[in-house]
């Protein structure tokens, strides 16, 4: 059986693949090496071949402690998001609050809220998820997510940002999170085209303040206040050259304690503001 593995990841390997990307097709699409499941793999590897991402062809990809479900339909889960999920935990601990109501806006596949979700109760922290999508599509995939982990905890509601979040939940968020579009059309044409099979509207922005991909940033930043309990925070996602901006926004705002964080890379990368206190 090791022999025949390592002949089909060979010829895998040479047209074209990835060594770890055979291998992790051959797990998805021929475990036990049936031949039977060959013309399956066969279809994947001429998906990849062509360009299609990884993440969409397996159907399925991890984040944090997830294995989340993820299509088209949503954006695929990334690193650095990872990365702002530990922040919003630390964050989070600085409130005290034992049972916090998170935001997720553009919750897309809801990687973010859901693995908070996950990794506070693991710390005996019983938190409550609203996930925010404009797209009905990337919700769909979202509430799945949210089944498979049998996360009751979580609902969604289809809304451009805050506007359509239900009134009563004003003032109540402990955190609100976003990873909203940050790209700016100048840029996105210059990116890698693999990015082309993601939904162009959850990585595209507007401009605003001068600034290419600050529009929907803009727009969280400066309605979040509203919608946050007093010591309560925003965190956000953005573009390695928005850091300045997005702080200004949030000074303006009126936070407090507002703060750029570096991702791994080096790059500035997360907007951390905090609502005043009283």
């Amino acid at each position: 059986m090791t022999d025949v593995r390592s002949t089909l990841t060979t010829q895998l390997v040479e047209r074209g693949l990835e060594r770890r990307e055979a291998n992790w097709l051959i797990d998805e699409f021929a475990p036990g090496l049936d031949p039977d499941f060959f013309p399956v793999l066969d279809g994947a590897v001429v998906r990849r071949l062509a360009g299609e991402p990884l993440q969409y062809i397996i159907g399925h990809w991890p984040f944090r402690s997830l294995d989340l479900d993820v299509d088209p339909r949503v954006l695929i889960p990334r690193p650095e998001t990872e990365e702002l999920v530990a922040h919003a935990l630390l964050a989070l601990s600085r409130t005290n609050d034992v049972s916090p109501l998170i935001g997720d806006l553009g919750c897309g596949s809801g990687a973010i809220g859901l693995a908070l979700l996950v990794e506070l109760a693991e710390r005996g922290v019983a938190a409550t998820l609203v996930g925010v999508d404009e797209s009905q599509d990337a919700l769909a995939v979202a509430k799945r997510n949210a089944l498979k982990h049998a996360l009751s905890a979580a609902s969604f509601v289809q809304s451009s940002w805050l506007s359509q979040v239900d009134e009563s939940l004003r003032g109540r968020f402990s955190l609100i999170v976003a990873n909203p579009p940050y790209v700016g059309s100048e840029e996105y044409r210059e990116l890698d085209p693999v990015l082309r099979y993601e939904p162009r509207g959850a990585l595209v922005a507007e401009d605003a303040h001068d600034t290419p991909g600050l529009a929907d940033l803009v727009e969280i930043i400066s309605t979040a206040r509203a919608w946050l309990r007093p010591g309560a925070y925003l965190l956000c996602e953005h573009g390695y050259q928005q850091g300045d901006a997005t702080r200004a926004c949030a000074l303006a705002a009126g936070f407090l304690e507002v703060e750029t964080v570096a991702d791994m890379a080096g790059h500035p990368r997360f907007l951390v503001a905090r609502n005043p206190a009283c």
